[in-house]
């Protein structure tokens, strides 16, 4: 086995897996806090990476630092969708069945706004250090991977630190734990969960900017992204946030290592039987599941 080759599958398999993480970590909580299985996550992460990819067209704007425009913007956009359509199920009897019925829908209806706007063509998110590449004695990381690596590291961070530390991520982890006695305190549940909705979708859109960094998109991505992400989630553990990043990191390891060394086919083959062993077994997630 080429010593090299490995090192270097395993550091692309990290920088990959971060994003993931990143990607996932919005859809755990929902899932674990309001019970709501937004199908139409991925498709916001699209929607951060065509918004993204428009601002470095147009103005220049490097991507990463568009998320200081777009993340404001995405969690305006989830804050409506919540209220109008959401929030009308929170409390129908199969929340998990009506939100997967519903977001699928603003998932149709995302994805052929970006059609109509975008139109279907593949984009490539090319930067001014596209091209550069940190080089390591024999190893050598693109600057896209490595940016888009550290903004996930942070994102993750950020969202980890908002739930231990802040009295509303507090009361977040409270809604999902314990949400009746979180009410009897003083919680407002309509509340936490248009702020969890709200964060879900940024982080989304962040994750999305991460993923317009590796890989080419088109208004189609958003399909192959729901299934890596819900491969996370299940991994991680519902609503387990530093259990999804694992995930998000184990996963990345296992698909650039078999990217590396097995035909391309045999990649979704490898990482989804993964998937359905764990199901087999530990059907809870690899982690204990909670926020």
């Amino acid at each position: 086995m080429n010593t090299l080759l490995l090192a270097q599958s395993l550091i692309s398999g990290i920088m990959m897996g971060a994003v993931y993480s990143l990607l996932g970590v919005g859809f755990s909580l929902t899932w674990g806090v309001m019970k709501v299985i937004n199908i139409s996550h991925a498709t916001f992460g699209l929607l951060g990476s065509f918004l993204a990819y428009s601002l470095l067209q147009w103005i220049g704007f490097d991507p990463i630092l568009s998320l200081v425009l777009t993340v404001p913007l995405l969690f305006c956009v989830a804050c409506l969708v919540y209220q109008i359509l959401i929030k009308p199920i929170m409390h129908a009897k199969e929340v998990i069945v009506s939100s997967m019925i519903i977001t699928f829908g603003i998932a149709i209806i995302l994805e052929n706004l970006i059609l109509l706007i975008w139109s279907p063509d593949p984009r490539v998110m090319t930067t001014a250090y596209t091209s550069k590449v940190l080089i390591l004695g024999p190893l050598y990381i693109q600057y896209t991977r490595l940016a888009g690596f550290l903004m996930s590291v942070i994102g993750v961070f950020l969202i980890h630190f908002f739930l231990k530390k802040t009295y509303t991520g507090k009361a977040v982890r409270a809604s999902w734990q314990q949400p009746d006695a979180a009410q009897l305190y003083g919680v407002n549940l309509n509340r936490i969960s248009l702020i969890t909705f709200g964060l879900a979708v940024c982080s989304a859109g962040a994750g999305g900017v991460g993923m317009a960094l590796l890989y080419t998109f088109d208004p189609h991505a958003h399909n192959l992204w729901l299934i890596y992400i819900f491969l996370v989630v299940i991994v991680g553990g519902v609503g387990n946030v530093l259990g999804t990043a694992a995930a998000g990191l184990i996963i990345g390891v296992i698909t650039g290592l078999s990217m590396a060394f097995l035909p391309y086919q045999w990649v979704n083959v490898i990482t989804f039987g993964l998937l359905m062993i764990i199901l087999v077994f530990r059907p809870q997630g690899l982690f204990q599941s909670e926020v």
